[in-house]
């Protein structure tokens, strides 16, 4: 990757919607390519200004702030994935809702939402390709790469911060769908468990149950029965790596294919009638929309796939 030097100081006034975002995150925005530390260093001696005035790196932008940048050394600019990639131009179909604040998509199973760790792009990236005329599209939350289902990207910052807090009050009801091994107790509705997480040399995280780790909280409800199966409803309270998934785990009901906490005996069986990825959707969400304050249920189908495994089961009864 070659790098360039940006020729001159630049003076950027602050948009409104930026306002709240602090400077050392700006800064980043604005430098693409430019290492963390040296992003600090300049702010550190003073090279950054905001209103002439020096800065801490937590200062807090306001409207129309004037923000003095000084020449850096920057990445070349990669670019993004080709909206005409078959993976990139299939998430146009995968969109459930969009307007001028927001986008929700059903995301695919095998999808990260965002590139790194080998991968050279995610959901987040093929979006800013589709969208190259959207100026400011981020991630409100994040799934699992194997999950598939209701996902939120903000078209504004004021829409993020807003969604942010909501997610913060626990205003943002998330449902889940999960198929687990053997017989889920209607009674068993909750699953509180501390949660530590773990990342192996190979780079690879794992969670884990442990007194020490981080208090968690997952609600349930059972919606159908089958031989040795149960298709549950999981409502995330805290909202933890892997949580779902782990909280399944440590109560003796596995969801089916998960590669990572799974059952090795289900897995198989789950496989030999079509499943092949693991089997939790994100099937809705509901928040109130940043802009109408109104209560706004996005709901995501399904796939194929995990319908047809439901269907084998239902014949096996």
């Amino acid at each position: 990757m070659t790098e360039s030097t940006s020729p001159k100081v630049q003076f950027i006034f602050v948009d409104p919607e930026l306002e709240g975002q602090r400077i050392d995150n700006f800064l980043r925005t604005q430098l693409k390519g430019v290492p963390k530390s040296l992003i600090y260093r300049i702010l550190r001696k003073g090279e950054v200004r905001v209103n002439k005035k020096r800065i801490k790196p937590d200062y807090k932008l306001q409207a129309n702030d004037q923000v003095r940048i000084p020449p850096v050394k920057t990445a070349e600019k990669t670019e993004g994935p080709s909206a005409k990639l078959d993976k990139v131009s299939a998430l146009e179909d995968c969109i459930l809702y969009e307007d001028e604040l927001l986008i929700a998509i059903n995301k695919p199973s095998g999808m990260a939402v965002h590139g790194g760790s080998g991968l050279s792009f995610g959901v987040i990236e093929a979006l800013r390709s589709l969208r190259s005329q959207d100026k400011f599209l981020e991630l409100v939350h994040r799934l699992d790469r194997d999950t598939s289902g209701c996902l939120l990207v903000a078209k504004r910052r004021s829409c993020l911060k807003a969604l942010h807090e909501q997610l913060r009050d626990k205003q943002v009801d998330k449902r889940y769908l999960a198929l687990v091994v053997g017989n889920w107790p209607d009674s068993r509705h909750k699953v509180k468990a501390p949660l530590n997480k773990n990342t192996l040399k190979s780079g690879e995280r794992m969670v884990s149950v442990e007194t020490e780790g981080k208090a968690s909280e997952t609600r349930f409800r059972v919606l159908e029965h089958f031989s040795g199966a149960t298709l549950v409803e999981a409502f995330p309270v805290t909202g933890r790596t892997h949580q779902i998934r782990v909280h399944c785990q440590h109560a003796g009901h596995s969801i089916a294919c998960d590669s990572k906490y799974g059952d090795e005996y289900f897995d198989n069986r789950m496989r030999k009638l079509g499943l092949r990825r693991l089997f939790l959707h994100a099937g809705s969400i509901s928040f109130l929309h940043p802009k109408t304050g109104e209560t706004l249920k996005l709901q995501a189908p399904l796939e194929p796939s995990l319908k047809k495994a439901l269907d084998a089961l239902r014949r096996e009864v």
